[in-house]
């Protein structure tokens, strides 16, 4: 009825544009064979487990833990390690595409297939993304790892010397006869306080859906059958005789135990209670998340061109909540032969701009300086001109001054015969 935890594949990958480049060119790898320390054996022996028994992990990105949780003999599970994450890439929220650098969070199955002994990382393995769910939902990506050398690209980083343990819990399964083990990756611990701060978040549908499967385990403490129907997760649910779980259609009608689902019911039951009380607490707020595919895609273009070898900003943009895209105002280029040879090209290509730059100028100034040299030839031409009109101007203007007192001198005289005719005119008439 519950699935077996088998899936602790190392992932043999290469980033590309997203995930983490392991190429895997070491010949001989010791580390891979290294034993689990002495501490570890003796706290597995006290919990009632041996050494070959039967492994899953559980990961959680904001409190950025990674759990190993070991099969006891009475078949439950219970944790023997918990692990600080060195690096994590992207924010909380799911793998939508590749390249976005998220990465991701599900329910995926490790085969010993996955599993890298020579991995570029020291050690690692292939969480197995896609799962169906992804494929299901048109979500793209490959290479995404559990390594070490604490470096990430979309993968779950560790230091070398927490793969090493990590890696043997999975190789011990494996020799013990486990053919797969699963590996849950959660945004957060999914209690109810947990939830109610994210509880506007765009991904909080999916992560209600995760919930499920993160219930099931809390309340059986075995890995959750997990299969996929209708685009979505389905958990610890039998199909009937015949029938199959189709990833894009229709869901099957499904049982499951009595005893399950009044375990469930209970503990639901006492979850909606918390909840409801965490809506009225204080609480931390929120962590950013993505904002989806829409955010996803901005991010992957930004990785493309940078693995071209383009000048980019530093970080990946964040698409903002009123639709506006935040970059960092820090540029730089991915130091790779890509990211050399785009340099290259950049500088000709400046140097190539300047140097047309610098010619047009020069064309420029001499039009500027020819044009200038015309205007000053033009204006002393018009000044030899305007000298040498200059003396007959005044002498036309002097000629009428100098006329001047003879015009007045006869408009005088004209007067004084008029005056002089009038008189003799009356003396006649009265005989004066």
């Amino acid at each position: 009825m519950f699935a077996k935890l088998a899936r602790t594949g190392v992932l043999v990958a290469s980033i590309a544009i997203a995930g983490c480049n392991d190429s895997s060119m070491k010949d001989f790898a010791p580390e891979a064979n290294k034993p689990l320390p002495d501490k570890i054996l003796a706290d597995m022996k006290a919990k009632g487990m041996v050494r070959t028994s039967s492994v899953m992990a559980r990961i959680f990105k904001e409190e950025g833990k990674l759990e190993i949780w070991k099969a006891k003999t009475n078949g439950r599970y219970d944790m023997v390690a918990s692990y600080d994450i060195c690096k994590w890439s992207g924010k909380l929220g799911p793998k939508y595409t590749e390249g976005d650098r998220q990465a991701p969070e599900g329910f995926y199955t490790v085969r010993p297939s996955q599993m890298n002994p020579r991995s570029n990382y020291h050690l690692s393995f292939n969480i197995g993304f896609p799962n169906a769910y992804d494929r299901a939902n048109g979500r793209t990506g490959q290479n995404l790892m559990v390594h070490g050398a604490c470096s990430s690209s979309g993968c779950y980083s560790m230091t070398d010397a927490q793969i090493e343990q990590i890696y043997a819990f999975g190789r011990d399964a494996f020799q013990g006869g486990q053919t797969e083990f699963q590996v849950e990756a959660f945004p957060f611990r999914m209690t109810a306080a947990n939830m109610a701060r994210y509880r506007s978040d765009p991904n909080y549908e999916f992560w209600k859906m995760l919930k499920v499967g993160y219930d099931n385990f809390e309340i059986t403490k075995v890995p959750p059958k997990v299969d996929v129907c209708e685009k979505r997760y389905v958990f610890n649910q039998v199909a009937p005789d015949g029938q199959t779980f189709d990833p894009t259609g229709p869901c099957p009608a499904t049982t499951q135990p009595d005893s399950l689902k009044s375990a469930y019911n209970a503990y639901q039951s006492t979850y909606d209670a918390a909840f409801t009380g965490a809506l009225k607490a204080s609480v931390p707020p929120p962590r950013p998340t993505i904002a989806g595919i829409k955010e996803a895609s901005i991010v992957s273009d930004w990785s493309k061109r940078r693995a071209r070898g383009e000048r980019v900003p530093i970080e990946p943009p964040s698409l903002n909540s009123n639709g506006t895209v935040t970059e960092t105002a820090r540029m730089g280029r991915i130091d790779s032969p890509a990211g050399r040879k785009m340099a290259a090209l950049d500088a000709e290509k400046a140097a190539k701009q300047k140097a047309e730059e610098q010619r047009l100028a020069a064309i420029e100034a001499a039009k500027q300086a020819k044009e200038a040299a015309k205007a000053q030839a033009l204006a002393e031409k018009e000044a030899a001109k305007a000298a040498k009109e200059a003396p007959a101007a005044t002498a036309t203007i002097a000629a009428p001054t100098e006329a001047a007192p003879e015009a007045e001198t006869q408009a005088a005289n004209a007067d004084e015969s008029r005056v002089t005719k009038l008189k003799n005119k009356l003396l006649g008439m009265f005989g004066g």
